[in-house]
């Protein structure tokens, strides 16, 4: 038995399994990278609290580290440029506040540092951020 082949057919049917392939990749690269977008580089581990006000997004936001080291809306600045970089800030937004979150970790000494040079930079609303936590009162 002799089996024909036809030779001029088309094939009508798109092959989509290298393009499932390409996407299933990007879907996997996006799932990866977003949450690290969405969450800021430094691990501060807030202190806990059963009430805390809504935090206010508008406001220069300051992560003290356990070790010590100060970001500034997510940069490190060096101890001796604090009270520069918080002038330059409030030069441009006087009216807001600096919310200070302090790893629950880091020494007490380190943030009233920070305090006293954002003070001299002429800051004079400051804010503690704290976790609520969902434990009830006994």
């Amino acid at each position: 038995m002799v089996l024909k082949r036809k030779r001029n057919t088309v094939i009508s049917e798109i092959n989509i399994t290298p393009f499932t392939d390409v996407v299933l990749v990007l879907l996997i690269i996006f799932m990866i990278t977003t949450p690290m977008l969405m969450q800021p580089g430094i691990k501060v581990n807030l202190p806990k609290t059963q009430i805390s006000d809504s935090e206010d997004t508008s406001n220069i936001v300051v992560l003290i580290s356990k070790t010590g080291y100060v970001y500034v809306q997510g940069k490190q600045i060096h101890d001796s440029n604090i009270a520069d970089v918080m002038r330059i800030l409030m030069s441009s937004h006087p009216d807001k506040a600096v919310i200070i979150k302090g790893d629950k970790e880091v020494q007490y000494d380190c943030i009233i540092q920070f305090m006293d040079k954002a003070k001299k930079a002429g800051i004079t609303k400051f804010a503690l951020a704290v976790d609520k936590n969902n434990i009830s009162e006994n």
